[in-house]
C-alpha cells in the first residue's frame, strides 16, 4: 500500500493521526523546500537572487521551480529590466498555505 502524494488537510492530526500526514511530499526535496522558504517572506524574487540564495545552478533551480509551478504553488513571470530579460518567482496563495502546513507538521513531529 502506498501513501497518496497529496497534502493533508489537518483533519488527520485533529483525529489523533500522526502529523506526518500534513507534510507536502513535493517539499521533501531540500532544494524545493529551500526555494519555498526563500520566497515565503517576499512578494516576489528575481530568479538570480533565489539561485544565489539557495546555492544551486540555473538548471537545477529551473527544474525545481517548474515542479512547484506545475503543482500551482509558484508563479513565474518573465519580463525585462531595460534591455535585459528577467524572471521573477513568487509563491501563490496555495503555495503559502501548503508551506505553512508543512512547517506546522514538521514542528509537531519535532516537538512530539
Amino acid at each position: 500500500m502506498t501513501e497518496e502524494p497529496t497534502v493533508g488537510t489537518g483533519a488527520d492530526a485533529k483525529r489523533g493521526g500522526h502529523p506526518r500526514h500534513d507534510l507536502a511530499p513535493l517539499l521533501n526535496a531540500p532544494v524545493r523546500l529551500s526555494v519555498v522558504a526563500a520566497l515565503a517572506p517576499l512578494d516576489k524574487a528575481e530568479f538570480g537572487f533565489v539561485r544565489d540564495l539557495v546555492e544551486v545552478s540555473d538548471s537545477v533551480l529551473s527544474k525545481q521551480v517548474a515542479a512547484l509551478e506545475e503543482a500551482g504553488w509558484v508563479e513565474v513571470r518573465k519580463g525585462r529590466v531595460g534591455r535585459r530579460p528577467r524572471t521573477w518567482v513568487s509563491l501563490t496563495a496555495e503555495g503559502r498555505a501548503v508551506y505553512q502546513r508543512h512547517l506546522a507538521a514538521l514542528r509537531a513531529i519535532a516537538l512530539g
